[in-house]
């Protein structure tokens, strides 16, 4: 049995729908990736936003995992030795080999001068358990943060906890446990320094292959989400996500999405708001390693304005 959804992706099937692969969020995205013989993944991305300047960052990801063999036994040849008495035996056996680290370096640094770097160790420490190191580093402002992450699953259970070494310091924890299909989780914040719980927040859901549903109230139990997935069939995915904010009025948000597998090569997704934004978005592999996303919005309620965005990436992997 497999360990539950953490609690930040209890909801992941419906807001994925809702929010990936819509290019019309930036005008043009670029991501390369490629890996080198020693085993090392370079990955280059270039985002052109519709406003602001064009980003970018590079990163190199090493990933030394552990490679499951297990110790090698070997029996040593029979000594000469005079015959033994019948109903007496003996063996000497002895092993060889190791398991790996499972260890994970991450080095990014981005077109802002921002110099990140991550250390994982997976199933190292006890089982079930990962640990992660993250440092981030601005030369030009000399600001720097470190964060420790653990992560632990188990069969019926998914705890985090996240901590921000230098800021505060501050504490983030969140654990969600399954049973068959349903889920039940809990996150919350607390500041060291100022003694104090500074958000909590609670989510319930059902999941399976074929469809998901999840209620979520965060931001101090203040914004409701009811979120719902189905797939259909192989080639037919629905969801809807309700929205209300308990400060801001009696207004309900709401968005319906849909994706809609052309071949095995090519998919078309498309979403609506209460607010008459919609959204069209085209996924196509051109050929091994190369693949093209189109995407547009649309405000339907004010057409003749320019209100509306296109947008486009390419994603090519070697």
């Amino acid at each position: 049995m497999s360990a539950p959804a953490a609690f930040s992706d209890i909801a992941k099937a419906a807001n994925d729908l809702l929010n990936k692969d819509f290019y019309h969020t930036s005008a043009a995205n670029l991501e390369v990736k490629s890996k080198a013989p020693n085993g090392v993944t370079f990955s280059v991305k270039g985002k052109n936003a519709h406003e602001g300047p064009i980003s970018g960052s590079l990163e190199a990801k090493y990933v030394d995992a552990p490679s499951g063999k297990r110790p090698i036994k070997r029996k040593p040849p029979e000594p000469k030795k005079p015959p033994r008495l019948r109903g007496s035996r003996s063996m000497i056996a002895f092993s060889c080999g190791q398991y790996s680290t499972g260890l994970t370096l991450t080095q990014a640094w981005s077109t802002a001068n921002a110099l990140d770097t991550k250390l994982e160790l997976d199933n190292n420490i006890a089982k079930g358990l990962k640990a992660e190191i993250s440092t981030n580093y601005l030369p030009a402002v000399n600001s720097k943060g470190a964060k420790l992450n653990l992560y632990f699953k188990q069969p019926n259970v998914h705890a985090r906890a996240f901590f921000n070494l230098l800021n505060g310091p501050t504490a983030n924890f969140d654990a969600v446990l399954g049973h068959e299909g349903f889920l039940v989780g809990a996150e919350g914040g607390y500041d060291v320094q100022k003694a104090a719980i500074t958000k909590y927040s609670a989510a319930i859901g059902y999941s399976v292959p074929q469809y998901s549903a999840a209620i979520t109230a965060s931001n101090n139990l203040s914004l409701f989400s009811a979120s719902y997935y189905h797939r259909v069939n192989a080639q037919v995915e629905a969801g809807a996500k309700a929205t209300w904010d308990s400060k801001a009025g009696n207004a309900v948000g709401l968005e319906v999405a849909s994706k809609y597998r052309l071949d095995p090569s090519s998919f078309a997704k498309a979403k609506i708001n209460d607010r008459g934004i919609a959204a069209l978005a085209y996924n196509v592999l051109l050929r091994p390693g190369v693949t093209l996303g189109l995407g547009a919005s649309f405000d339907t309620q004010n057409l003749n304005q320019a209100a509306h965005k296109v947008g486009a990436s390419f994603t090519f992997e070697a």
